[in-house]
């Protein structure tokens, strides 16, 4: 069921791309330029990410179990990694403003042109709390990776329309790959032998909800970089 779901988010998120391709060969200005910016995420995040993430999941399987460290530990780290890797893309994406005839604080996808300004007060620094939350999850539940790919995109959806607004629902195709691609890899590498029990119909629901309390201690830890590191917003960003 969760590998169908998954294709079918991919027909979403394939007809999202087909429209806005064609909306961007029409449009100008800064919309012209933010939807080049989805666009070059689309490439390099998800069709790029995406083959690669396919081609090398069950090397990456192997090499994890060399690495002597509670399989907990790795999962956290290597989803971080992921994540931290997604946002060097969309903040080069924002980077790319000049290129389309106008600056980066009229056409930006990203709180800040500064990656670390973007990883340590406004993104990652809010998931890492989001992934442990998930390493307890999947040590008690066995979850499959195709599911945990389906959920943290959820999550990752509502996230965005919580920070950006209800019509990035709209974009949930491109948000469920965008997302899910950051913890489909970590969740291969989990043992499948570990003591976890099948989870049951309402963890499905349950699960999304109980990572959002990630937040919390992400943004404490937002809140102490913001102090020690004043990030340079561009304008709209919070």
């Amino acid at each position: 069921m969760a590998r169908r779901l998954i294709w079918v988010a991919g027909g979403v998120a394939g007809a999202q791309l087909a429209f806005a391709v064609v909306v961007f060969l029409k449009s100008r200005g800064v919309s012209h330029a933010i939807l080049g910016m989805g666009i070059g995420i689309y490439i390099f995040w998800i069709i790029l990410g995406g083959l690669l993430t396919w081609r090398f999941r069950k090397r990456l399987r192997k090499l994890a179990k060399e690495v002597s460290i509670a399989w907990q530990v790795k999962f956290v780290l290597l989803a971080t990694v992921l994540a931290m890797i997604e946002e060097a893309i969309t903040v080069a994406m924002t980077n790319t403003a000049p290129f389309y005839g106008v600056s980066m604080e009229q056409a930006h996808v990203t709180a800040s042109a500064d990656y670390w300004d973007v990883v340590l007060t406004s993104s990652v620094v809010l998931f890492v709390p989001m992934f442990c939350i998930w390493a307890w999850l999947l040590s008690r539940y066995a979850f499959s990776a195709e599911a945990v790919f389906l959920l943290w995109g959820t999550t990752g959806a509502v996230m965005e329309a919580l920070y950006g607004g209800p019509q990035h629902l709209l974009e949930i195709g491109m948000w469920m790959f965008v997302y899910g691609l950051m913890i489909y890899l970590p969740t291969c590498t989990v043992p499948e032998e570990r003591a976890a029990k099948a989870p049951r119909w309402w963890w499905y629901f349950a699960a999304p909800a109980v990572t959002l309390l990630g937040v919390v201690p992400g943004g404490i830890l937002a809140t102490i970089f913001r102090q020690l590191r004043p990030p340079h917003n561009l304008p709209g960003a919070h």
